[in-house]
């Protein structure tokens, strides 16, 4: 996670501060598939142990796992990592990038996971909706903005 001197304003610089490096999001991603066990996470992502040491620590102090102690028969104690509700949050993120993914770098053999609705096969997709839950399309969004900003920009 990088450094900063002061926080910055721009909630997309705080969260990449945060989720920036790769690791970070595939870990919460195999954690969003049911893997809570560090041997999970570094033999299903080949990750070196050091560097998901350090993720998980960071993503730990920030709130998006707990950890819990748990004793397999015969072996010391370790920490396991549960996503908590920051961290399930972040599902919402995770499926953006993989429709995105899926549009623009579309794997040759089809889509490697697809987001439908619990408990039925029915297609979910992220959308832009307003305030009476009517779809927007993307090219009908802008940003602006907000009222903590210092500076203006041509809004796009």
């Amino acid at each position: 996670m990088a450094t900063t001197v002061k926080e910055h304003l721009c909630s997309i610089h705080r969260s990449l501060d945060l989720l920036g490096e790769k690791w970070s999001l595939l870990i919460v991603r195999n954690a969003l598939r049911g893997q809570t066990k560090f041997s999970e996470f570094r033999d299903a992502l080949g990750v070196p142990s050091d560097i998901l040491t350090s993720r998980l620590a960071t993503l730990t102090a920030a709130g998006v796992f707990e950890r819990r102690a748990y004793r397999e028969p015969g072996a010391r104690e370790r920490s396991s990592y549960h996503l908590t509700e920051r961290g399930r949050s972040l599902k919402t993120v995770l499926v953006a990038l993989q429709e995105w993914g899926d549009e623009n770098t579309p794997y040759p053999g089809g889509r490697v996971s697809l987001a439908q609705k619990a408990g039925s096969t029915d297609a979910v997709l992220l959308a832009f909706v307003d305030e009476t839950g009517a779809r927007v399309s993307p090219d009908q969004v802008r940003l602006v903005p907000g009222p903590a900003a210092t500076i203006t920009w041509d809004a796009v």
